[in-house]
Order: structure tokens, then C-alpha cells, then sequence
């Protein structure tokens, strides 16, 4: 039955991998949090935070109930892959990186407490994110693409 979902899976274990590798790596080399560096500067930069809330900072100190559904999230989607009948590329690839980065986030939040976000945009003064909420946001939009009408449907 996995090997029908293999993209899935395959995507959801790659992701978490990606999103724990790389907030270890940031953790060890940073040290501590606020710690900064510009690698274009005044466009991109790594800085070291820790978000107690969820994406972008909203629901601040909200990690505990934020746990739980990370949780359930990825054990919605873990149930619906096993038990759906088919499942077409792009909702695999989608629906992958969604677990991805529920569990990198849920993992972070049962483990710490908090989430740690590092990628910091400054050029357009975009709040400061992770791969976990990259993925996420890569599934949806390949969610949305896969259920735009297809020509010739009669839309």
C-alpha cells in the first residue's frame, strides 16, 4: 500500500530530514538565538529565533495547543494517504510536504517548546521562517494547482 504512495512518503521523510538537518545546523552553529548573518546583506540573512506561536509569529505562546495540532494534522495525513484509493503525483508531492512541515514544526514544539525559524528575508521585510513552513506552503499551493479545472471539462 506504501508503494503506492511512494512520492509521499518519500517527500515526507526528505522534508522533515531537510527541516530538522538544517534547524540542527543553525542551532550548533548560531548558538545562540538572535545571532545573525547576512549572506546578501540587507536582503537575506540567517538569524536564529525561536517562535513560541505559528506561522509568522501569530498566536505567540501558543506552542502548546500548536502541538497538538501538528500532531493531528500529521496523523490526518498519514491516515488519509494509507486509506485513499489514489492519489495523482501532485497530491502526493502536496500533501507530502504539508506532513513534512507539520511534523518538522511538531517535532520542534514537543521537543523544545518552540519552533526555530532562521530564514529572514529583510528586503521586503518578510517575517522570519523555516523549511518546515516552506513546505507547507509549497503543498498547499500544489494542492490548488491540482484542483484547477482541467480543459475540456466543461469549466
Amino acid at each position: 500500500m506504501m508503494r503506492k504512495k511512494f512520492l509521499f512518503w518519500l517527500v515526507a521523510i526528505a522534508g522533515v530530514i531537510l527541516d530538522q538537518g538544517s534547524k540542527f545546523a543553525i542551532v550548533h552553529y548560531f548558538q545562540q538565538p538572535g545571532h545573525s548573518v547576512a549572506l546578501v546583506p540587507n536582503i537575506f540573512h540567517l538569524t536564529y529565533v525561536l517562535n513560541t506561536g505559528a506561522a509568522f509569529s501569530a498566536f505567540r505562546g501558543g506552542a502548546n495547543w500548536l502541538k497538538w495540532l501538528s500532531l493531528g494534522v500529521s496523523i490526518g495525513l498519514m491516515i488519509y494517504a494509507l486509506r485513499s484509493p489514489k492519489m495523482a503525483r501532485l497530491e502526493q508531492f502536496a500533501y507530502g510536504c504539508i506532513l513534512a512541515g507539520a511534523l518538522g514544526n511538531g517535532i520542534d514544539r514537543f521537543w523544545l517548546g518552540h519552533v526555530i525559524d532562521f530564514l529572514d528575508f529583510r528586503l521586503i521585510n518578510f517575517p522570519i521562517f523555516n523549511i518546515a513552513d516552506t513546505l507547507i506552503n509549497i503543498g498547499i499551493i500544489g494542492l490548488l494547482i491540482s484542483n484547477l479545472p482541467r480543459r475540456g471539462t466543461g469549466f
